[in-house]
């Protein structure tokens, strides 16, 4: 895959100025009802494309409302900024959206599919005596602008791939499995046909699997990449994800942790994701991550052994038990083959050579200008953030990434 980033957003959306005094009036009742709108456009959206549902979106974030929520945040925020441009450009949150939707295979001929029935939820919602003519076109160039964006933005990383938009799936096997003590799985893959391998990729990228599941739906999951790249085969870590109160039991995790081992067939699309180093620097890099959110930082780890041995990196680890810390031996082990790495560790229970209780940036002396790197769930992100506020971090050297559709939130 291409090392350079699509230029797509580079040349901000504008709206005309007689749409722009119509959004901005209208925008407080629309972002006062976009659950509403969003929740509903799904509803309508899946009734008329049931397949949809079963074989392209997350089942799990649809019980829990996340990808409702990541759909009404995105439109609010892009709407904000196009009314207001002196606000930063949304880039992150457009890239975080095109980079999940080249993973998806997304093509723009499905955008008018949302488009129907995201407008006819407003109406719903909203009333067809509110939503006059005049509104309904300014919202209609709302998406418009943003949905171009996202379709040029989306052409491009197909075609840094090499492949026609949403050709990214690859029928892969599965060469090995290696078991973790932590529980975690990782998965070895490569195309079963030579035609058509898997591209390369940069630290830190991720890749959709595809799975069928029994009841017949084909469900799909992102993660992250833990090896470096080079051979056209790809190793990615699962952890089986338990149901608790706050979320059911992650069904494509479970199923490939459960039941697939060598030999079995998945499939697997090209990598992409856009929480990667710059290859081609020199300065210092922090890694910190939690529980599962170290996978990412475990793929920078493995680029830097074979690339790069001499940057210098300090890697920081949370978890609730040295038990519980997936790819725990991994890490020590590429930490220990790089000359100028140091690894810091909080576990909730005391353990000898780990720091007890939970992340406190404020014990470490942090490289000078170095780029941080963050992966975790929303509380953990949330407090590594505001103490690298606290010590005056600037927000240009802070990169992170949850495993939701809605981690533009945080920034």
């Amino acid at each position: 895959m291409t090392t350079v980033l699509p230029s797509a957003l580079d040349t901000p959306a504008e709206l005309e100025t007689h749409h722009a005094d119509v959004v901005r009036a209208t925008l407080p009742v629309i972002a006062e009802h976009i659950d509403d709108i969003t929740a509903l456009f799904y509803q309508k959206m899946f009734g008329a494309h049931p397949e949809l549902l079963a074989n392209l979106f997350n089942r799990g974030n649809q019980k829990q409302g996340a990808q409702q929520r990541a759909l009404a945040a995105s439109i609010a925020t892009f709407a904000t900024h196009l009314v207001d441009p002196t606000l930063p450009h949304p880039r992150e949150l457009l890239a975080r959206i095109g980079h999940k939707h080249a993973s998806l295979g997304v093509v723009a001929e499905q955008y008018p599919i949302v488009h129907e029935h995201l407008f006819a939820a407003i109406v719903e919602v909203l009333g067809a005596d509110v939503v006059t003519a005049e509104i309904a076109a300014a919202w209609d160039r709302v998406y418009w602008l943003m949905a171009d964006t996202l379709i040029g933005f989306e052409r491009e990383l197909y075609d840094g791939a090499g492949v026609a938009p949403g050709d990214v799936f690859r029928t892969a096997v599965v060469v090995d499995r290696i078991e973790d003590p932590s529980g975690v799985v990782t998965f070895v893959v490569e195309s079963t046909d030579p035609a058509r391998p898997f591209s390369d990729f940069l630290p830190g990228q991720y890749v959709s699997v595809g799975v069928t599941l029994p009841d017949g739906a084909r469900q799909l999951r992102q993660y992250s990449l833990v090896t470096a790249p080079g051979n056209g085969r790809l190793a990615f870590a699962v952890r089986p994800v338990e149901a608790t109160a706050e979320q059911p039991a992650g069904e494509v995790s479970t199923f490939l942790t459960g039941t697939i081992g060598t030999g079995d067939v998945l499939d697997v699309t090209l990598p992409f994701g856009d929480l990667t180093i710059d290859t081609a620097a020199t300065d210092p890099l922090v890694l910190i991550s939690a529980g599962i959110g170290i996978t990412p930082m475990i793929g920078i780890l493995e680029y830097l052994a074979a690339a790069t041995p001499q940057r210098k990196v300090l890697a920081i680890h949370a978890d609730r038990t040295c038990d519980t810390h997936p790819l725990r031996a991994v890490q020590e082990d590429l930490i220990e083959s790089l000359p100028d790495a140091t690894l810091e560790l909080w576990y909730e229970q005391p353990t000898p050579g780990a720091h007890t209780g939970t992340l406190a940036l404020s014990t470490l002396a942090l490289p000078a200008g170095a780029q941080i790197y963050l992966c975790g769930g929303a509380g953990f992100l949330q407090s590594a953030r505001a103490q690298l506020d606290a010590a005056g971090i600037s927000h240009d050297r802070v990169h992170f990434e949850l495993f939701t559709p809605n981690d533009w939130l945080l920034a």
